[in-house]
């Protein structure tokens, strides 16, 4: 019996540490927030699982510098570690609080020249290690190098001001941040979308105008916004990325025109154009419907309990590269959008290698308003379908141009490629939705050919109040400084009776 017992105790011993081994090596973690707060959005895992990342002879290094008393330290360090887990060894990751390890610290900042340590993640993403730390700047001082990138914790947190003035945490985007860090640590420098400021007209007062929604949303794609005059512009530089016209209003002049369609009509040419609704130049027009894209001068609208409503329901058509994630998923535009035609296999441009494609399909029950309003510019609610003169579905809001063999993997580098939007109120703070974020950044991302950032944009977390009047905060303090007490004394008090009697 003594020798069964202590066999069966060290079999039980042995299985368990088997058990532990195992586990330790192969395991999945499961995210149980409400809204995955804690895990990677397919934005972020599509780039860190893409070539950039996964064909490096030398590891990323992510070095965590945080104070363990930061009010955010957990979160940053369960974010980072799911960078270093979703890389399959890509990524290394090194946790440093400067206040517990003092001399390590000092270390890091002596090595990468840095004069101040604060709570920070640095991205090392030098292609070797012979790579050096720093280079001069155009001023000739000493900078970190092109592929190290810093986030800062500032950074990661956005504030708003309350209705008593007072500036209060708003969103964490923590994940935004580092994303686009990495991607500007491995690529050396962003990508540039030169913006012709002269043919738009787009709003930039204030902290939430258009202008700076779609600076930040490119911003966190590592694409950069760089304002140019088009007047006076023999050509387009040939170490841009691609153009953005956003809310075009004055005309382009024939020469203009020529230098678009010269721009067109060379290898990996990218043009990202925004149409407020009803407005789009003549020549500019003419432009487009030679590459298969025709903005029309209506107004997408429907009838809901004879009201008239021009907010835009769509749905992402399914078929197209760059919209994976969000074929199917419906669209919400809020504002005015006008009507795309698009003409889908023509012969005509099939014979110059022009391949145009819807992106956005409104849903039934809308249709193109050619008379939209009075000249005033008010909303006619006795509107209603005119089989002569308005546009039938199917309508388009969003359409795509490529020009090359986009299906061959030969040439797909070579290829030009156009996005065409026929809204622009969807930058506007108040109208903007997770949806249509996303499909701006892909959209972005697919003109610059870089397909590995394409997926669904992480979520950004926001804090919430709970309403509670000063007679129930008083009960809740009364709560826990007497009554708790006393009912834990009160249960001791009775557990000592019983165990004396």
């Amino acid at each position: 019996m003594g020798f069964l017992s202590v066999l069966q105790i060290s079999l039980l011993l042995f299985a368990v540490i088997c058990l532990n081994y195992i586990s330790s090596h192969n395991y999945t973690r499961v995210d149980y927030s409400r809204a995955a707060d804690y895990s990677l959005s397919s934005w972020s895992v599509n780039y860190i699982k893409s070539e950039e990342i996964s064909k490096r002879e030398r590891p990323v290094k992510l070095t965590m510098v945080f104070r363990r008393s930061s009010p955010i330290y957990e979160r940053v360090r369960v974010l980072v570690e799911e960078y270093e887990r979703q890389s399959g060894g890509k990524i290394e990751l090194e946790v440093i609080d400067p206040i517990r390890a003092v001399d390590r610290a000092q270390q890091f900042a002596a090595a990468y020249n840095l004069k101040l340590i604060r709570d920070m993640i640095l991205i090392d993403g030098r292609p070797t290690d012979d790579t050096p730390l720093t280079t001069e700047s155009q001023t000739g001082t000493p900078a970190l190098n092109p592929h190290i990138t810093l986030a800062l914790v500032e950074e990661m947190i956005t504030y708003a001001v309350d209705e008593k003035d007072q500036r209060r945490p708003d969103k964490f985007r923590g994940e935004d941040l580092l994303t686009s860090r990495l991607v500007e640590s491995i690529e050396g420098k962003p990508k540039t979308l030169l913006f012709l400021a002269d043919k738009s007209r787009v709003d930039a007062d204030g902290e939430d105008s258009p202008w700076n929604n779609l600076s930040k949303v490119l911003l966190y794609q590592n694409i950069q916004l760089k304002p140019v005059n088009l007047a006076g512009l023999k050509e387009i530089p040939v170490d841009v990325n691609g153009v953005a016209l956003i809310a075009p209003t004055y005309d382009f002049t024939d020469e203009e025109i020529a230098t678009l369609e010269a721009y067109w009509s060379a290898p990996k040419a990218a043009l990202l154009i925004l149409l407020e609704s009803g407005e789009c130049p003549p020549k500019l027009k003419k432009f487009l419907r030679s590459k298969g894209l025709t903005p029309r001068k209506d107004r997408v609208i429907t009838k809901e309990e004879m009201r008239v409503t021009t907010t835009v329901r769509g749905n992402f058509t399914s078929g197209i590269s760059f919209l994976k994630g969000l074929e199917g998923q419906s669209a919400v535009f809020e504002g005015a959008s006008s009507s795309i035609e698009v003409r889908e296999n023509a012969d005509d441009l099939m014979v110059r290698k022009l391949s145009p494609m819807p992106l956005i399909q409104v849903m039934d029950g809308y249709w193109g308003e050619s008379d939209f309003g009075n000249q005033s510019g008010e909303i006619s609610a006795g509107e209603t379908y005119d089989s002569v003169r308005d546009n039938p579905l199917p309508l388009y809001i969003a359409a795509a141009v490529t020009r090359g063999a986009a299906n061959d993997d030969r040439f797909a580098a070579e290829t030009s490629r156009m996005v065409l939007i026929s809204n622009t109120d969807f930058l506007q703070s108040n109208r903007q939705r997770a949806e249509n974020m996303d499909f701006l950044a892909a959209s972005s991302n697919w003109l610059v050919m870089r397909e590995s950032l394409i997926g669904m944009l992480p979520r950004t977390i926001g804090t919430w109040k709970l309403p509670l009047l000063q007679a129930q905060v008083s009960f809740i303090n009364r709560l826990n400084l007497i009554f708790a007490p006393l009912a834990f004394l009160l249960i001791g008090g009775l557990v000592y009776s019983s165990r004396r009697s």
